[in-house]
C-alpha cells in the first residue's frame, strides 16, 4: 500500500493508524512530501517498530502522481493499492480488494473503491465515465440538470451495484493495480501535479487491453479538504489538469482549439464550485452561531420571567418592616 501525504492535516494520523491495523496489508509505504516537524517525529517513531512501515521522506512537494510512482518503486509486493492520506481504510476493505483481485487474475486491471463521506453517502469521483470534451462541457456547465438526455460525468448518483462492476474512471483516492504492470506503464503520468493522473492512468489501461472495475463492496471513509493548502490551489491544479489531459489525448486541431475555448469554463466551473462550498460553510457557521445565541436569550428570558414571578412571594412571606422613629 502506498500513500503520499504533504501537510495533510490531524487526519493522518488516524488514518496511518487503521492501515496498520488492517488485516491483509503486507507492507505501507509513505512518501512524506512535508508535514509539520512533531508529526515527522511521530511517524518516524511508529516506522522504527514495524517492518512492515516504510518512510519514505522526499524533502519537497513533488505531487501527487510522483509521489505515487515513488512509492510504488519503493515497494516489493505484487499488488499496490494507493490510498488518500485522509481516508479511513475500515477492516475487511484491503482483504475484499484482493480477492477481487485474485478474481481478475494476471491481466491489466484497475480496481477503485467505493469512496465514501463521514455520513456514509457516496462521493463524487469514485466512479466516473469517459472524460471527453463533450463529457466535460455537460458536467462543467451542468447541462446534465437542464437537459434530461444527456448525461453527467459522475455515477454516485446511480444504482449502486452489488459485485464488481467495469467503468471508464475510478478515483485515485483508493485505487489498486498490479504493481509490475504500473510500473511497466511508466507509472503515474508526474506532468499532473494533483488530480486528473487517476483518470489518465484508467485511459492507459483500457488502451492497452486492460479493465477497469469499481468494487462496491469496499467502502473507505475520505474525509477529504484536510490539507492546510488552500483550496484554490489545490482546484487550479485540478483545471490544468483537466486542460493537460485534453491538449494529450485530443491534439487535433479543432480539438485543440475547442480546449483552449474551455479553459474559461473550467477554471469558472471548478473555482464557482470552490467558492459556493465555501460559501455554504460560512453561511451554515453563521446560521448555527444564531440559533446558538437565540438559545441563550430565551434560556435568559426563561430564567427572568421565573425570579420576577418568585419576587411577589418571597416579599409576602417577609414582608418589609417600617421603621417609627420619636418626634
Amino acid at each position: 500500500m502506498v500513500t503520499v501525504s504533504w501537510q495533510t492535516g490531524p487526519h493522518l494520523v488516524e488514518a496511518v493508524e487503521s492501515i496498520l491495523a488492517a488485516p491483509g496489508v503486507d507492507e505501507f509505504v509513505l512518501v512524506n512530501h512535508g508535514n509539520p516537524p512533531e508529526l515527522i517525529q511521530s511517524l518516524r517513531a511508529m516506522a522504527a517498530d514495524r517492518d512492515d512501515f516504510v518512510l519514505v521522506e522526499t524533502g519537497a512537494n513533488y505531487g501527487f502522481a510522483r509521489g505515487c510512482n515513488i512509492g510504488a518503486q519503493r515497494a516489493s509486493g505484487d499488488l499496490v493499492l494507493f490510498l488518500n492520506p485522509d481516508a479511513v481504510l475500515a477492516k475487511g476493505v484491503a482483504s475484499r480488494l484482493k480477492a477481487s483481485a485474485k478474481q481478475l487474475g494476471d491481466t491489466v486491471w484497475v480496481i477503485g473503491a467505493r469512496i465514501v463521506n463521514s455520513d456514509g453517502t457516496e462521493q463524487r469521483g469514485g466512479r466516473r465515465g469517459e472524460l471527453t470534451p463533450r463529457s466535460a462541457m455537460v458536467t462543467f456547465l451542468g447541462l446534465d440538470r437542464l437537459l434530461p438526455f444527456v448525461k453527467s460525468l459522475h455515477f454516485e448518483h446511480e444504482d449502486l451495484p452489488t459485485e464488481l462492476a467495469s467503468v471508464p474512471v475510478v478515483s485515485g483516492a483508493a485505487m489498486m493495480m498490479p504493481r509490475r504492470a504500473f510500473l511497466q506503464m511508466g507509472g503515474f503520468d508526474e506532468r499532473y501535479f494533483l488530480h486528473v493522473e487517476d483518470i489518465d492512468i484508467c485511459r492507459k489501461v483500457r488502451e492497452c487491453g486492460g479493465t477497469v472495475w469499481f468494487e462496491p463492496r469496499a467502502s473507505i471513509l475520505h474525509y477529504g479538504g484536510t490539507s492546510k493548502s488552500s483550496p484554490y490551489f489545490v482546484e487550479t491544479h485540478k483545471a490544468l489538469g483537466f486542460v493537460k489531459y485534453f491538449w494529450k489525448y485530443y491534439p487535433g486541431a479543432l480539438e485543440r482549439l475547442f480546449t483552449m475555448l474551455m479553459i474559461v469554463p473550467i477554471f469558472a466551473a471548478i473555482w464557482g464550485r470552490v467558492t459556493l462550498i465555501h460559501l455554504r460553510g460560512r453561511i451554515a457557521t453563521l446560521l448555527r452561531r444564531r440559533r446558538a445565541v437565540a438559545r441563550l436569550r430565551r434560556m435568559e428570558s426563561k430564567r427572568g420571567g421565573r425570579d420576577r414571578t418568585a419576587l411577589p412571594a418571597a416579599e409576602a412571606a417577609n414582608p418589609p418592616v417600617s421603621e417609627t422613629r420619636p418626634l
